[in-house]
């Protein structure tokens, strides 16, 4: 019989917050607003709480709760089930499950209306300790257009505009349903200069340039604006928001970031 070194004493008296696996790959299923499901490719990051007693944790326990999921619709109570499972099989207080992944929504030029995808940078988190329900977080990453306020300003014609994101973590209460990552992607676009597409013809170009020389934004504004959007959705326990300008006449970044629970 092989010795099970991972579960041997470890007398340092160090407990580790979290130990499991990181980018691990898997393919998943996400619902989406349209009641179907979109097949997604998950980087993964499962950890567990070691006890101080113990020497190490059983890393391929991780795959295996894993495994069966990657074939099956997953939502928050699947990621719980995972979670519940972790806890029992690793003899841990507290577990966590991270999957980011690539998001993909239709949209339509907005003259044109030529349909394409646009990606999301996503992830959902799982938060569990024993005897406890899961705390469970949607984060996105949206992109956009800004333009400066300050160069239109002061400018004879024309005011310089750049790339930028908002990064937004929410949660919602338990009674809650989460909002769907199309609606949290499309307010947090609604606060831009204007948002961005997959494909512009020579009219949605000029309708979006236009569009953004007339609604100017600081990254400040950006963020403000975001704060009072999220306020209103109803059930939101907590968020938390980056906004960050790739400046285009600037050697440096404009960045504001702001988290409240509510």
């Amino acid at each position: 019989m092989m010795r099970d070194v991972q579960s041997s004493l470890d007398e340092r008296g160090i407990a580790i917050q979290r130990v499991g696996v990181s980018d691990v790959h898997l393919p998943f299923l996400i619902k989406t607003k349209e009641g179907d499901f979109q097949p997604v490719l998950a980087n993964i990051r499962f950890t567990v709480a070691l006890p101080k007693e113990y020497k190490g944790t059983h890393m391929s326990r991780f795959i295996e709760i894993l495994a069966p999921w990657s074939r099956k619709p997953l939502a928050e109570e699947e990621m719980e089930a995972m979670l519940g499972e972790a806890l029992e099989r690793l003899q841990a207080e507290s577990a966590a499950l991270r999957l980011s992944f690539k998001y993909f929504v239709n949209k339509r030029a907005p003259v044109s209306q030529l349909s394409s995808c646009l990606d999301f940078d996503c992830f959902f988190l799982g938060e569990k300790r024993r005897g406890e329900a899961m705390v469970f977080s949607l984060g996105v990453t949206v992109p956009f257009t800004t333009l400066c306020p300050c160069s239109k300003e002061i400018s004879v014609c024309g005011a310089h505009n750049q790339r930028s994101v908002t990064r937004a973590v929410v949660r919602f209460r338990p009674e809650v349903p989460c909002i769907y990552i199309e609606d949290l992607a499309a307010l947090l676009e609604a606060q831009a200069s204007s948002p961005l597409y997959g494909i512009l013809k020579r009219e949605d170009e000029k309708y979006v340039t236009e569009a953004a020389y007339q609604n100017p934004k600081f990254v400040e504004d950006v963020l403000r604006d975001s704060v009072l959007a999220l306020r209103k959705l109803e059930g939101l326990a907590w968020f938390s928001l980056e906004c960050e300008n790739f400046e285009s006449i600037h050697h440096h970044n404009a960045f504001a970031a702001h988290e409240e629970f509510l």
